[in-house]
């Protein structure tokens, strides 16, 4: 009796064991897996802003660093609906001629095929409880020639907000180790470079 009561002791506590082994393996598996959907839709949002921000420097030869002025330039700027059509006068069809058939606003443009997106919200980092992306814009000086750059950064501390604080800062702290920002940004302020870190 005493044998069989120490055997089911031994097996449940083999199953605690192999439960936890399991736990400790899976742990950075789903860690990795949640950080890369969190990072997908910041991608996204990161890229929005960085084609409303070039829709914005064709329209004022430069970008913002404001997100108020980024945000209502979405919702009253307009860019125009060009249509192109062959030039009837030319037989090899290879000239075409503009015809704009109307204007579009830009946030309808950038977000119209996305249903309860609202872009006035769109300086606020998902998953971030309310903190908002780094936003900066400027002139930088290469070769003699003034460049028009932005930047636009979401740390892990932000978007990675109520996950294990000991593997986010690891990560970071890996980040920092390869002198890589801790986080997404797209563009820069040293280079003229409108790309991704995640790129």
């Amino acid at each position: 009796m005493k044998y069989k009561i120490f055997q089911v002791i031994l097996i449940a506590i083999a199953i605690v064991f192999a439960y936890l082994i399991y736990d400790s393996v899976m742990q950075p598996v789903r860690f990795n897996k949640q950080k890369d959907a969190r990072e997908a839709v910041v991608i996204q949002y990161l890229k929005d802003l960085r084609s409303a921000e070039a829709i914005y420097r064709q329209l004022n030869n430069q970008y913002t660093g404001s997100f108020d002025t980024l945000i209502q330039f979405m919702g009253t700027a307009e860019i125009p609906v060009v249509k192109m059509v062959p030039d009837p006068t030319d037989t090899t069809y290879r000239r075409t001629i503009n015809d704009t058939v109307g204007y579009v606003r830009v946030a309808d443009s950038l977000f119209g095929k996305r249903p309860n997106f609202n872009y006035k919200n769109i300086d606020l980092i998902p998953f971030s409880n309310g903190e908002k992306f780094s936003l900066k814009a400027g002139v930088i000086n290469r070769g003699g020639v003034n460049v028009n750059v932005f930047q636009i950064e979401a740390p892990y501390t932000a978007f990675l907000k109520g996950m294990d604080e000991q593997t986010v800062m690891n990560l970071i702290a890996s980040r920092k180790e390869m002198k890589k920002y801790p986080g997404l940004k797209v563009g820069s302020m040293q280079e003229p470079s409108t790309d991704g870190n995640w790129e």
